[in-house]
């Protein structure tokens, strides 16, 4: 849009007789609303003086524009007036303003007059521009001069392009860095990468692919004129772009811990062309610097990174279902006895519904791209549901139905990694099929094969998941009461082991098939799981606050919500920093909530309630005793969980040394 599209003959007035800025307001306000634009000029210009009000419209050298946007507009305006000697406007050198520009937009509409303001304050900023437009004598020479004006800005900036486009200053590398949550690694390792480019004389330009979206993409322009691509990420990047430039695949950490090392592998050519093949799946030669490892961390990362926002939603709402179901306290239908916490309390279940499916789904799309994403979700639900080959032939059975026994969550893990790499596989297969064909692989081939096959592929290895579960339902069962204290331990430390997962399920099976007794030995045994399914998130939690080099930012400020979650016998929590360091996160948490069970035995605490956590220590008998048990088997946990774990760099830590 042209200035002077807006701005006409009609709505130019030069040499206005005003003595103050309100004066030389009501005489702009008055050419809008003759130019038929204004629907109500008392509305309009209240909302022009409310903008004055926010702060001056002055932009120096004697140059005003106030503007407005307001449902008072009927359509985009322009006027403009001179007042000789000028008013004070409270311009920012102090100086009276002689020559006004107004600008009218609706705000239904795009910001026409936030880019009209735009252009005509860059022209204004030209000193022969202002002086031309003063010493206009009629209204058709003022629009002379800013036609003028704007041709000669416009055909400035085409010429820059153009010289730009010519240019041989495109970045050499490239570079995209991406962290599963996106909030401080994402960043630190681009803003290491362009520190290193500079000190080499290296001009690069860097991708940030953060919680707030895509930012600084590259072009396809520099992508083809550039000598190499840097994929510095610990989630699934599309590669797709990439087809035929060497690319260079590693973890975020590397771009934050040794970004020279990267620049000089690309810069010297030790990376081979990435093919264009495989979509978000990183390239070959990516995995091997990687390592397996890396690779398999990468791809977990990017499943329990879209998995959180439901474990958290999930979680949380599941919490406000105990706290406002004080009614059904000490009942089976604790949290959910009255609407409201029946509502909160359905939400949040299904949100945890969705939790395992998401993660095999988003672990598969990370392998194979998009057609992973339909074989790992299928694959996920038939893991969290238990489906067998021998469960088929009595579908329609309720018993066939309630015996049906979640994989949980390492059953998702080998569902999503099973899907992608068996849509990968399949992808690879069918690259020799006909051209007429490659239209209907992603909408008929690929889904209906890939989602065929790992039904195939969970159907027979559920009953694997199945077997361990009721093998370890059989020892707990063997083990009788005898030893309550050992049951006790057992039992608590049991729900640590793979939190919510088949291991857990066992554990809780047996509590409650105790509490079902209705002896206060049953009531100590699912007291002492319930605190051991509490302690795991809050382990997380305080080692996040009172160890924080030990973990970046993004695990810092995710642990506060695992406070909340520990308190509501919601161990799921601990899930992600599980997933991301089991070996040290599941045997602190473990220890940490045998302590507890054990201690909650030896307090005598004893509870009526098969769930509810915190929210329901008015029925425990001895709540201080609980209480005390649940700190110091979380302290116990923490403190060892903190000493396994080694201080961070401060670079990734996010704190200062």
């Amino acid at each position: 849009m042209k200035i002077t599209d807006l701005l006409t003959a009609e709505g130019v007035r030069l040499g206005v007789d005003a003595s103050t800025r309100e004066e030389a307001l009501d005489a702009l306000i008055d050419l809008q609303v003759a130019s038929g634009k204004i629907a109500d000029r008392d509305a309009y210009r209240e909302a022009v003086l409310a903008r004055e009000a926010e702060t001056s419209t002055a932009v120096g050298d004697g140059v005003a524009i106030p503007h407005a946007k307001t449902p008072a507009v009927k359509a985009p305006g322009l006027v403009a007036i001179t007042v000789p000697g000028g008013v004070d406007w409270n311009a920012p050198d102090g100086e009276p303003s002689d020559l006004m520009f107004l600008i009218a937009a609706r705000d239904d509409q795009a910001n026409e007059h936030l880019e009209v303001l735009s252009k005509l304050a860059t022209l204004l900023v030209h000193e022969e521009v202002p002086a031309g437009l003063r010493a206009a004598k009629t209204p058709e020479e003022f629009l002379a001069v800013i036609d003028r004006a704007e041709a000669a800005y416009d055909e400035e900036r085409a010429a820059d392009e153009a010289a730009r486009a010519a240019s041989s200053d495109l970045p050499r590398i490239l570079a995209i860095t991406a962290c599963p949550t996106g909030i401080a690694h994402t960043y630190m390792a681009a803003e290491n990468l362009e520190k290193a480019a500079e000190a080499m004389g290296v001009t690069i330009k860097v991708e940030t692919q953060g919680s707030v979206g895509a930012k600084n993409v590259l072009t396809a322009e520099e992508i083809a004129a550039c000598e190499g691509v840097i994929v510095a990420a610990d989630k699934a990047v599309d590669y797709a772009r990439f087809g035929g430039k060497r690319v260079l695949t590693t973890s975020v950490s590397s771009g934050i811990n040794e970004p020279e090392q990267l620049l000089e592998t690309v810069l010297h050519g030790d990376v081979p062309v990435y093919e264009g093949k495989g979509g978000a799946a990183a390239p070959a030669a990516g995995e091997d610097r990687i390592g397996i490892g890396g690779t398999i961390y990468r791809h977990l990362m990017n499943g329990i990174s879209h998995m959180i926002p439901f474990v958290v939603g999930g979680g949380i709402l599941m919490a406000l279902s105990f706290l406002f179901d004080q009614a059904g306290v000490g009942t089976s239908s604790y949290g959910s006895s009255t609407p409201l916490a029946a509502f909160f309390n359905v939400v949040g279940s299904q949100s945890f519904n969705f939790m395992l499916p998401i993660l095999s789904a988003y672990i598969s799309m990370s392998i194979a791209d998009r057609p992973g994403l339909a074989p790992g979700m299928v694959g996920g639900w038939i893991a969290k549901q238990g489906f067998t080959f021998a469960y088929l032939s009595t579908a329609m059975d309720a018993e066939a139905q309630a015996a049906l026994v979640s994989g949980g969550f390492l059953a998702a893990m080998f569902a999503g990694f099973a899907a992608g790499y068996l849509t990968l596989a399949m992808e690879r297969l069918f690259d020799r099929l006909p051209d007429a064909l490659e239209g209907m692989k992603p909408v008929l081939i690929y889904p209906l094969i890939s989602v065929f096959l790992i039904g195939l592929i969970m159907l027979a290895f559920n009953p694997l998941f199945a077997w361990i579960n009721t093998l370890l339902s059989g020892a707990l069962n063997s083990m009788g009461t005898g030893n309550l204290a050992l049951v006790c331990a057992i039992i608590g430390g049991m729900m640590s082991v793979d939190l919510g997962g088949p291991v857990n399920k066992v554990a809780s099976a047996f509590a409650l098939a105790m509490l079902a007794e209705n002896t206060f030995t049953g009531q100590q045994i699912m007291a002492a799981c319930m605190i051991g399914g509490m302690v795991p998130p809050i382990v997380v939690a305080l080692s996040t606050t009172f160890f924080k080099n030990r973990w970046t930012a993004e695990d810092r400020k995710a642990g506060v919500v695992n406070y909340v979650l520990g308190c509501s016998f919601i161990s799921e929590g601990a899930i992600p920093y599980a997933a991301a360091d089991p070996l040290r996160v599941l045997p602190s948490c473990i220890v940490g909530s045998a302590v507890s069970a054990v201690l909650s035995c030896a307090f005598g605490c004893a509870s009526p309630a098969p769930h509810g956590g915190v929210w329901v220590i008015a029925v425990i008998s001895n709540p201080l005793g609980y209480l005390l048990a649940l700190v110091v088997g979380s302290l116990v946990g923490a403190l060892i969980l903190s000493f396994l774990k080694k201080p961070l760099a401060p670079e990734v830590s996010g704190l200062s040394e």
